[in-house]
């Protein structure tokens, strides 16, 4: 199966990141970027696209419905487009690339940026009865606010501008959905935001990877992911997330330590990558020497990394932190802020000085 148009949604900030994650995978094409999507050729063969890991979902391309204004009439203009696509062989299509088969109902998640004189119900209800009455299936509106049937057959409408964009899930749920997170807590990052700071860390096979501040796992786990043969470390101050941590990680190499992230029990210049969201009071209070002396942070993540080691770690407020991590003796490499649940940490990759 070659030549199938996909999109493949993630976090605002990432996109270029995931984009060459679909190139250097071999998984096709990248025709466009822009906000939170990546269009791109699949070339095959199929259910490969559903191993992407900083993609938050992918699907089949549906329609580009372009003339989508702030005014109601706009959702006559979806429903027209609707009624034109072809979504049994769309399905066919899904079914090719790994997604479930024989749907039972029919969904539709839509959002948009900028004011309109609808909310995202109107645009889900006008899309969704045609796509459904094409599907032969019934519709399942969100409007009431109850959850769609498992494994249906989910499409998603992004309007961005006078744009709207209309396109089948693969998957038979998002992919940002990773099936090891059977036990979170607050401050757990988002895994395919986890597996851009990892692909941004330049992982190797050999590579000795650290997360100091691993809470329940997502961070080391993405890392095992990436392959590459890695000896990968996930250590935190509070040994209940450990405990999840190596729950979640059942199956993988990885080393799970009890550790104060202000006193590593590792050598000086022991570990080639650093990849860590470090608690910052937000979600998750600082703990441990870090609780009283934040700036052991750096010193640490400093004295652990080999001279030419390299470390990405997810900050807000990064013009603060990037003060104290100079001061211990790191440079500033790359900086991209990102967007995710309302907040706008920046991903920020450093080296030895």
């Amino acid at each position: 199966m070659t030549g199938a148009r996909l999109v493949a949604r993630t976090v605002r900030g990432i996109e270029s990141i995931l984009a060459d994650e679909i190139q250097a995978s071999g998984l096709g094409t990248v025709e466009h970027e822009g906000h939170r999507e990546v269009w791109f050729q699949h070339l095959g063969p199929g259910p490969r696209v559903l191993d992407l890991r900083c993609a938050d979902d992918v699907f089949v391309f549906g329609a580009v419905v372009h003339g989508v204004d702030r005014t109601k009439a706009s959702l006559r203009v979806l429903a027209a487009a609707a009624e034109a696509v072809p979504v049994r062989d769309l399905q066919a299509l899904r079914e090719t690339l790994g997604g479930p088969r024989q749907p039972m109902s029919l969904d539709v998640s839509a959002s948009f940026l900028g004011r309109r004189n609808f909310n995202r119900y109107d645009v889900e209800d006008a899309v969704g009865a045609p796509l459904a009455a094409r599907a032969d299936v019934p519709y399942h509106s969100r409007r009431a606010g109850v959850a769609p049937p498992h494994e249906g057959m989910s499409w998603r409408v992004t309007v961005d501008g006078d744009r709207a964009l209309l396109g089948l899930r693969i998957g038979p749920g998002p992919l940002h959905r990773r099936s090891y997170r059977r036990i979170t807590r607050a401050g757990s990052v988002h895994p395919p935001l986890a597996a851009a700071l990892v692909r941004l860390a330049e992982p190797f096979t050999g590579a000795r990877v650290l997360d100091p501040c691993c809470g329940v796992g997502t961070i080391p786990i993405e890392a095992a992911a990436a392959g590459g043969a890695m000896s990968i470390i996930g250590s935190d101050h509070d040994r209940v997330a450990i405990r999840a941590a190596k729950a979640n990680g059942e199956g993988t190499s990885i080393s799970w330590v009890t550790a104060d992230a202000g006193s590593l029990p590792l050598a000086h210049r022991s570990v080639d990558l650093v990849v860590t969201n470090p608690p910052w009071n937000r979600q998750v209070p600082p703990a441990g020497l870090l609780a009283d002396h934040p700036t052991r942070f750096w010193r640490e993540l400093r004295r652990v990394l080999q001279p030419q080691g390299r470390a990405a770690v997810l900050l807000p407020d990064a013009d603060d932190h990037l003060v104290d991590a100079t001061k211990a003796g790191l440079t500033t490499h790359d900086r991209r802020l990102v967007s995710v649940f309302g907040a706008h940490p920046e991903i920020v990759v450093l080296q030895p000085s």
